[in-house]
């Protein structure tokens, strides 16, 4: 039996539940059986280690764990894994990766070889890495990961001329989105995508028989003008919104969007354009680590003029919508040759019913200012 494969299995349990600390996965084996196991609880419960540890008991001693990340050595809102871990008596440790947080890489590591335990890192580490993209970006930059996530039919549309977008991508296709927004801390959506669907951006799925999830992630609207209309469909429960808009807000703005227990956040505007480095600092600064953006055009294509987008998902479903008018998934500058278009990497390509998703990142190299928070 792969016992790390199975400690990534659980780790994948925790995404979207975990944050702002990274989705773990443990095993302890015991004389070839699995004892204990366990993945990160919320922030402030347990971590992967100590859960499947407190499952061992005392078949621990002596047994073999196998976890999706370094252990974490230092007093957060948790005491150290790695005191756990030496308290159990486990004579080994497979790691798949360390940990990027400045205030664990590597030193998780070395606590254990100090107390005599048997190492090794590296089993599965793109995968591990793969699954914690997020919490990597978001623990050495301060910024959140950003997903640009859009549906377009063969000849590149999101929409008809008359703005009619329903339904572009298949059932299956909207499932694998609600579990998309189920990984993700956060959904941003811009103006006209309010005006124009008055979506609900809810996670409906691993709430059983198809129902909303628990945790819901944060909606947040881009408003250069502040024109979101306080009775729209996503200030509903559950989950919260954030409004983020372009100039100060009024009295009576302020009044309306407090009924409907919405967060203001006043920023700065370019060219009519909400400061999205700004606002991306402003999520951060909440512990949003993972943000999928869902349109529209302006949006995306302002994300992607600035360099902020991280990975791209694309739906295509066999269609043609045509029209000269119709709406297209990016809009803003874009480029004027081909040579400097932008590039995807990890390329891979999977079937959802009739439709086509596609999934790459963006190639780009990025030095911002780190920041310690799990």
């Amino acid at each position: 039996m792969d016992y790390m494969e199975q400690a990534l299995s659980l780790a994948k349990l925790a995404l979207g539940q975990a944050s702002p600390n990274p989705a773990v996965g443990a095993v302890v084996v015991k004389n070839g059986e699995v004892v204990g196991q366990g993945y990160t609880q919320p922030a402030g419960c347990h971590h992967a280690e100590v859960l499947a540890l407190e499952q061992a008991g005392e078949q621990a001693r002596g047994g073999a764990l196998y976890v999706t990340l370094e252990p974490c050595c230092h007093h957060g809102r948790t005491p150290p894994c790695t005191q756990a871990i030496i308290a159990a008596g486990i004579s080994e440790v497979h790691m798949a990766m360390l940990d990027p947080n400045p205030l664990v890489s590597g030193r998780g590591k070395k606590e254990l070889e100090r107390a005599g335990i048997r190492l090794s890192v590296g089993e599965h580490e793109q995968e591990a890495k793969r699954i914690n993209e997020a919490y990597t970006k978001f623990i050495t930059t301060g910024i959140p990961f950003v997903t640009a996530k859009f549906a377009v039919s063969l000849d590149g549309k999101i929409a008809t001329r008359s703005g009619d977008s329903k339904w572009i991508s298949g059932e299956e296709a909207r499932k694998q989105v609600h579990s998309l927004r189920y990984t993700n801390d956060a959904i941003m959506v811009g103006l006209n995508t309010v005006l124009t669907d008055d979506p609900l951006l809810t996670s409906r799925c691993c709430g059983g028989r198809g129902g909303t999830a628990r945790k819901q992630p944060l909606r947040v609207v881009v408003d250069n003008k502040g024109r979101t209309p306080p009775d729209a469909r996503l200030f509903t429960k559950p989950g919260r919104t954030l409004l983020a808009l372009g100039r100060q807000v009024t009295g009576e703005e302020a009044k309306a969007f407090a009924a409907v227990e919405a967060e203001l956040l006043e920023l700065p505007s370019t060219e009519g354009l909400v400061d999205l480095k700004k606002l991306l600092k402003a999520l951060a600064e909440r512990e949003i680590t993972s943000v999928l953006v869902e349109g529209g055009g302006i949006l995306l294509g302002s994300l992607f003029d600035d360099g902020l987008v991280d990975k791209v998902i694309v739906f295509i479903a066999p269609i043609i919508i045509g029209g000269r008018e119709a709406k297209t998934a990016v809009s803003g500058q874009g480029i004027d040759r081909i040579a400097d278009s932008l590039k995807l990497q990890d390329v891979t390509v999977e079937r959802f019913g009739e439709d086509l998703m596609v999934s790459g990142y963006v190639r780009r190299e990025e030095c911002l200012p780190a920041l310690s928070q799990r």
